[in-house]
């Protein structure tokens, strides 16, 4: 039966069909991954450790807190990693410009090699999704992975939460 206002088709909300998009997301999850696990395994990484390369590679400069918040870890859990990948040479730490406490970090330029390695395979395989799915499944695709994140990290992505785009 069709919602008449939205056109929407509000079948897909049946048990069976919210399994299916939990099955789809914890395969596409797997395939994903696997590459980059690969890699960071060569190197005695893990997911953590790809974790932190990503998004100090995304906001060079982050301090630990901010790190912190974005991952939702345990300092205990981010400084082991943190730890590791400071003494393999991949991510700096810098004391900040006015409270010299706050920790600053960025990639080294081997972090910056091992982030593009890590995340060559994994913008290939979205790109090509994206494709073959569309633009307007695509605007779908990000509005429903922003619905499934929690309410405070939906601040990352304000234009995703701001409405539905009109095209005109």
């Amino acid at each position: 039966m069709a919602d008449l206002k939205s056109g929407v088709n509000l079948l897909f909300l049946r048990e069976e069909e919210l399994r299916q998009a939990m099955e789809l997301l914890f395969f596409a999850y797997r395939d994903f991954t696997s590459e980059p696990d690969g890699i960071l395994s060569k190197h005695g990484f893990g997911r953590a450790h790809h974790r932190v390369i990503y998004f100090v590679g995304r906001n060079p400069g982050i301090s630990v807190s901010e790190l912190l918040g974005i991952l939702k870890i345990t300092k205990q859990s981010l400084s082991r990693v943190l730890g590791q990948l400071v003494e393999r040479g991949y991510i700096q730490q810098r004391p900040g410009p006015t409270d010299r406490r706050r920790r600053h970090l960025e990639l080294t330029e081997s972090g910056r090699t091992l982030e593009r390695e890590l995340t060559a395979n994994q913008m290939r395989r979205i790109a090509r999704a994206y494709r073959e799915a569309g633009a307007e499944a695509v605007d779908g695709f990000r509005r429903v992975l922003v619905g499934v994140i929690n309410n405070e990290d939906r601040a990352h992505f304000p234009a995703l939460v701001a409405g539905p785009r009109r095209r005109g």
